[in-house]
């Protein structure tokens, strides 16, 4: 029925002869149908799931089965997934490690999770760290860091770098920041900037050395989120005081470096994370000079300058991505 559907469209002049013989190629070859992702995200929701369903399972029983036992049933499946991995690892290499296995990474996550799991609950039970919580924090993420480059890990990579945040005493999500609100706290403000300096160090090492170069990108998105809104925070938390300059002059200098970083790797998501906070930070500017002036009338100002500038912002944006297609 295809084939007679397109005999007519062909006789009655709607396609080519090339369109009808690219259709006739395709129908002649065999259909292939990728399950790569699919099976990826099976495992990865199968680990999840494991792991969940053991910690309901130990919850719910664990006056019956004991401590011991379940501390000992971790611990087993943490070595045994750590013993899989060294056993079958290639051997290390500062470059990108093309994985043959694809049950392999999924293997050392499951290690991994389980480690932590072991780790909390060592903490939890028996307090072998005492009250020393940067200790039983530090061990596990140093294991993860090893981890994530022995074994060339990139979701390893992004847990270790989630438990440095939580080792420095913050959580690495920018959304915990927003949603508490925290903004008065200038030690939440300054770790979050250390954080985020060392995490944009980190990527800028990475590529400059050529170690691991493939880890660059998760240590620029959280290290670009991170510094960005300590900047905007410290600039709320000393708005009232001169030194707010000081950290808009941060963020310009951040937006400086950034967009040229991005621009010349040809990364478009991260030059569309550089504009969007360096607009945010322009608006708060133009807001404040306008909040200076007459009152009567600022709402309609405020208004005008939002529909103008996101017309600007759009047309930025379109702009900047078809210089970086003809570069």
């Amino acid at each position: 029925m295809t084939d007679t559907l397109y005999d007519t469209l062909h006789a009655e002049g709607l396609i080519s002869d090339e369109s009808l013989d690219k259709v006739i190629k395709q129908q002649q070859k065999p259909i292939l149908f990728s399950v790569h992702w699919e099976i990826k995200t099976l495992l990865y929701v199968g680990v999840l799931t494991l792991t969940t369903g053991l910690g309901i399972l130990v919850y719910e029983n664990i006056e019956t089965i004991g401590h011991q036992f379940v501390l000992g049933l971790i611990a087993l499946i943490c070595a045994g997934c750590f013993a899989y991995g060294f056993k079958n690892a290639t051997p290390f290499t500062p470059d990108k490690v093309k994985v043959t296995n694809a049950f392999f990474d999924y293997i050392i996550l499951l290690g991994s999770i389980s480690m932590l799991i072991f780790v909390g609950y060592l903490q939890f039970e028996y307090k072998v760290f005492g009250t020393n919580y940067g200790l039983a924090t530090l061990i596990p993420m140093l294991v993860l860091f090893f981890i994530a480059y022995y074994f060339d890990h990139i979701g390893i990579l992004n847990m270790a770098i989630a438990n440095l945040a939580v080792w420095m005493g913050v959580s690495v999500t920018p959304k915990a920041l927003l949603l508490n609100s925290n903004f008065d706290s200038q030690t939440i403000v300054y770790t979050y900037l250390v954080l985020g300096l060392m995490l944009l160090g980190a990527a800028l090492l990475t590529q400059r050395y050529a170690f691991k170069k493939h880890f660059k990108f998760s240590y620029q998105h959280y290290g670009l989120h991170v510094t960005y809104i300590s900047l905007l925070a410290g600039y709320f938390n000393y708005y009232e005081s001169w030194l707010a300059a000081i950290w808009m002059l941060g963020i310009v200098a951040l937006s400086l470096v950034m967009y040229s970083d991005a621009f010349k790797n040809r990364s478009f998501y991260f030059l569309l994370l550089v504009v969007l906070y360096s607009y945010i930070a322009l608006s708060c500017v133009i807001i404040r000079l306008l909040s200076l002036g007459e009152n009567e009338g600022l709402i309609s100002f405020i208004f005008l300058y939002f529909i103008a500038s996101g017309i600007g912002f759009i047309c930025f944006l379109i702009n900047i991505n078809k210089k970086l297609k003809s570069a």
